[in-house]
């Protein structure tokens, strides 16, 4: 609910700035309009008014742009023409200004919705009927007008992606980059598991193994009863540990409940196994495919394990929700802050998230709290 309340003010905010531009485009599109009508026969006056012309234009658009990009995270290209500048500034106006009317809207909404309160603190309400039905005509407006708000931010993006939006070659061009890197990532990535898998054997488990030979070699050439016994009894005690240390690299790998029970169950194994509470809640109703259930498992592990060695928490909150052709993973602890999205491991898990054309977003202000969010598409 906050999120959404959040959205509509931001998306609010970049429409007062439209209906503000807007008042320098419409007079901008009348003025330009009557000078190139008035040297439209004139082919050299022509192309020098039009030259100024698209110069203010592009003024004019690249403060779009901005507004855009900020408010309504739309993505456009600077490598439009002044021609779809002058363009997209004579269709433009006329959404800026039906911006500023929903507004208005909005506001004479929510005063008419409202009313009600200043009546019966400051005065007398004389007409009951007539004030519970302005007041819901007022809140039915305002619901008319939060709606509005949406559908004017869809059209202004739906507009400058049109006009100024990168063109198909573009797009191919950004999507090859973005398949050359998330490919390179996962190369990198998978590079890094192996030596990590590699560490874990070496100063883990083969340790151990090297101990418990040493102890079997021991045992084998003592002369003393008890002490061979009890040399025996370590090396037993030793292979015990490696065998649990085995097995936690193995699941650090790949844990086989993953594929037995499902991405639920695997989480909820995280949840039991970690040293910190975690509270899960898991609202899929369907099992997603293996491939975003594999990366929402390590985001979920790795993010849990980083909590447990470096926050300082001590709750950890999991939140696994299905979202628009997407899996949503959000994860959050009660730690002071001040994670470093660019370490080893949270890193890896953006090249993990990237490798699936998802989004992952690492908030950790000072103070707290410290959440991670991936967006995992699926279909």
């Amino acid at each position: 609910m906050w999120g959404m309340t959040r959205r509509g003010l931001r998306l609010a905010t970049g429409l007062v700035l439209g209906a503000v531009i807007a008042a320098a485009e419409l007079p901008f599109a009348v003025l330009s309009g009557l000078s190139l009508l008035c040297v439209f026969a004139w082919p050299r006056g022509r192309r020098a008014v039009l030259r100024h012309v698209c110069a203010v234009a592009r003024l004019l658009t690249e403060n779009n742009r901005s507004r855009l990009r900020v408010y309504f995270v739309a993505d456009t290209s600077d490598t439009y023409t002044g021609h779809r500048a002058l363009q997209y500034l004579y269709v433009r106006w006329g959404l800026g200004l039906l911006g500023a009317l929903v507004l208005s809207a909005a506001l004479i909404g929510a005063a008419y919705g409202t009313v009600w309160i200043y009546i019966l603190l400051f005065d007398e309400a004389r007409y009951p009927g007539t004030l519970a039905l302005t007041t819901v005509g007022g809140l039915f407006l305002l619901f008319l007008s939060l709606q509005g708000t949406f559908g004017v931010a869809g059209l202004e993006t739906r507009l400058a992606r049109h006009y100024l939006g990168p063109s198909h070659h573009e797009e191919l061009e950004r999507r090859i980059e973005q398949l050359a890197a998330s490919r390179a990532g996962v190369v990198a990535a998978v590079n890094d598991e192996r030596r990590r898998i590699e560490r874990d054997l070496h100063d883990g488990v083969q340790q151990r193994l090297v101990a418990l030979g040493m102890l079997l070699g021991r045992a084998l050439r003592s002369q003393d009863e008890r002490r061979a016994e009890q040399l025996l009894r370590q090396a037993h005690e030793e292979s015990r540990q490696a065998l649990t240390e085995l097995r936690e690299v193995a699941w650090r790998v790949y844990p086989t409940v993953l594929d037995e029970a499902g991405l639920r169950a695997a989480l909820e194994t995280v949840a039991e196994r970690s040293a910190i509470p975690v509270r899960l809640d898991y609202a899929l109703a369907t099992e997603p495919d293996t491939a975003v259930a594999t990366v929402a498992y390590f985001v979920v592990s790795e993010a849990v394990t980083n909590a447990v060695k470096h926050s300082g928490a001590g709750r950890i909150t999991v939140r696994v929700a299905p979202g628009e052709d997407a899996v949503l993973v959000h994860i959050e602890d009660d730690g002071p802050g001040g994670a470093d999205s660019s370490g080893s491991g949270l890193f890896g898990l953006a090249r993990r998230v990237a490798a699936l054309d998802g989004r992952f977003r690492v908030d950790s202000p000072a103070g707290g709290p410290t959440t991670i969010t991936a967006e995992l598409p699926c279909a």
